[in-house]
């Protein structure tokens, strides 16, 4: 996009009027070019047959008393092949909130900048900060923007997750393709693991968990869902590979350091020795 007018050294218009608090409306009224949908169209115009594009899988979220805790696995998989085995698919998406992908990986990425810039941009227009709600529905919006994609086998689902200032508790927001949006509560999970690690955060989940046992939680939930789940991969200890994990609280985003990751990662894999099956619930 250009800067400016290379004759009159001066902003174009567009960028002169008040215009929307919506940064993605902006850019799809003057450059559609440039939203994600229309950029992967172009880039594959010239293209016949089905390409097999890197997925992101599995992505968990788990409430606990005063935040909420975010993970995922590290794998990208095309078709039957591992296309990456570090991708990260969890990000901050703003000082209150993180955002983490599953599906096509270059439409996700593209989409989590998006509505990085989104939140950004409505920040500076209306002198406020947008609520958790607010957030929620914005992304729901973008997602619905890209339903083309996801009618050809495009999908991008995202889990979204935050800090509510006024409820003074973690949320948990989840989608379909269409941009349906939908609150989850305690813990949830997408991706092609996810039935996996969420019958693992049934078991595990209390009311009472503190933040290192949620992030504790969310590495177990990510090993059950690598266990039975080829495209979800588990924590690769020999090329010290390990979920990326990130809690948002009141004091706002922060994403646990990778050392202390790897011990919760080699924790869960040296109880595995003796309970291949995981930590059992307790019946009462």
């Amino acid at each position: 996009m250009a800067s400016h007018d290379s004759h009159t050294g001066r902003l174009p218009g567009m960028f002169m009027s008040p215009g929307t608090s919506s940064f993605t409306e902006f850019l799809g009224s003057h450059h559609p070019d440039l939203m994600p949908d229309r950029r992967l169209t172009a880039l594959g115009s010239g293209t016949s047959g089905a390409v097999d594009l890197p997925h992101a899988t599995t992505i968990v979220a788990v409430t606990y008393p005063g935040g909420v805790v975010m993970a995922g696995d590290r794998r990208a998989t095309s078709g039957n092949v591992i296309a990456q085995r570090d991708v990260e698919k969890v990000f901050r998406a703003d000082e209150l909130s993180a955002v983490a992908i599953a599906g096509t990986a270059g439409i996700g990425m593209e989409i989590v900048r998006l509505f990085q810039v989104e939140i950004e941009h409505y920040e500076k227009m209306e002198g406020r900060t947008l609520s958790l709600e607010g957030k929620a529905n914005r992304l729901a919006t973008m997602i619905r923007g890209n339903l083309g994609m996801a009618m050809q086998g495009l999908v991008v689902v995202p889990l979204f997750a935050g800090y509510d200032i006024e409820r003074e508790t973690g949320r948990i927001f989840s989608y379909d393709p269409a941009g349906g949006r939908y609150e989850e509560h305690d813990f949830y999970s997408i991706g092609s693991g996810s039935v996996f690690a969420r019958g693992s955060l049934k078991k595990l989940w209390r009311a009472d968990l503190s933040e290192d046992d949620a992030a504790l939680a969310c590495v177990q939930a990510l090993y059950d869902a690598a266990d039975d789940d080829s495209a979800t991969g588990g924590p690769d200890l020999i090329r010290k590979i390990f979920p990326i994990v990130a809690a948002v609280t009141a004091d706002g985003f922060r994403r646990l350091p990778e050392e202390e990751i790897a011990d919760l990662a080699q924790a869960v894999v040296d109880g595995r020795y003796d309970s291949p099956g995981g930590p059992s619930a307790p019946l009462r």
